[in-house]
């Protein structure tokens, strides 16, 4: 119910803005739209699972960041740009881990850990290049096709997106290792009562989260040809609006990625709108923090009637 929802404010949308913009229904504007969620995208995937598990992480925009960073000062050290970005995805999983030991050994919540490794990430990016974005327009054009390439028509950033997507989805939907993540978020005690490793779940869902923004933060780099250490400001609220949007809950246990890509397709049709008329970019962070607020309370609401039915 809640995707096709989504499918119709989508729809509605487009109507609407078909006739309040000539602009709307372009190649162009159409082809920018998917370009700024698809990679995005590949950290709502990561963020989804982690959501359906019981955990969050606010640290996503400063991993992303990172791992452009560590890639882009590799390369111009002289080190091989695949092998550069494959330290700096391996650098992304180690955080991941890192953050998944404090929360299953030491115990505390992925909120503290997630926004101190945020705070961490970020004042490494911006120690690692003084605070200055870094230059790569000497990256070798074979590498730049993965986030500046098409295949025909199709941009290979929007092919790579829907792999991981389809991947993802099937996984979550059918595989048997996957169901354990809803097992785990729905009631972790239960779960580990009937013999599910929890800890090994929340651990493997918090790293898997962090390599996804590893990667989506070497496409960024290889698209836009540079490093910025300030890049991914925001993104936490936008990935995790996306995830709740498309009905994955904060007190975990549900979820779907088909959903959340569609909350991610409505954020973006949603600031494409606004940016075509004319809105002012402050207006455009309210709505974008109203529709969050909005996304949360309708979750919560519904865990309370879930909850009430499960007592009646």
């Amino acid at each position: 119910m809640r995707e096709t929802g989504l499918i119709l404010i989508i729809l509605a949308l487009f109507v609407a803005m078909s006739f309040a913009s000539p602009y709307f229904l372009t190649w162009v504007n159409m082809r920018a739209m998917v370009m700024a969620f698809a990679v995005e995208g590949i950290v709502v995937v990561g963020m989804t699972i982690l959501l359906i598990s019981g955990g969050i992480d606010l640290s996503v925009g400063s991993v992303t960041a990172l791992a452009m960073v560590i890639a882009g000062s590799l390369f111009l050290a002289g080190v091989d740009p695949w092998l550069a970005s494959l330290v700096a995805i391996a650098a992304c999983t180690g955080i991941g881990a890192f953050m998944g030991f404090f929360v299953t050994r030491i115990g505390l919540h992925h909120f503290i850990v997630s926004l101190a490794v945020m705070v961490i990430a970020r004042g490494a990016c911006l120690l690692f290049t003084g605070g200055r974005p870094l230059g790569l327009f000497s990256l070798p054009p074979e590498f730049k096709f993965i986030g500046q390439g098409s295949i025909g028509p199709v941009p290979l950033v929007i092919i790579v997106f829907l792999v991981v997507v389809l991947c993802f989805d099937f996984m979550l939907r059918r595989s048997t290792a996957f169901r354990k993540v809803f097992y785990t978020g729905s009631n972790e005690k239960a779960a580990a009562y009937s013999g599910i490793r929890t800890k090994r779940v929340i651990f493997l869902t918090t790293t898997l989260c962090s390599t996804l923004c590893g990667i989506a933060g070497i496409i960024y780099m290889a698209r836009f040809g540079s490093a910025q250490p300030t890049f991914g400001l925001g993104m936490e609220l936008n990935v995790i609006a996306a995830a709740v949007i498309g009905g994955a809950s904060l007190n975990g246990g549900s979820g779907t990625i088909f959903g959340a890509i569609l909350g991610a397709a409505l954020l973006s049709v949603v600031s494409s709108s606004l940016a075509l008329l004319d809105v002012s970019v402050y207006w455009q962070d309210i709505i974008r923090g109203s529709i969050l607020l909005t996304a949360v309370s309708i979750d919560h609401y519904l865990n309370k009637k879930r909850d009430a039915g499960g007592k009646a």
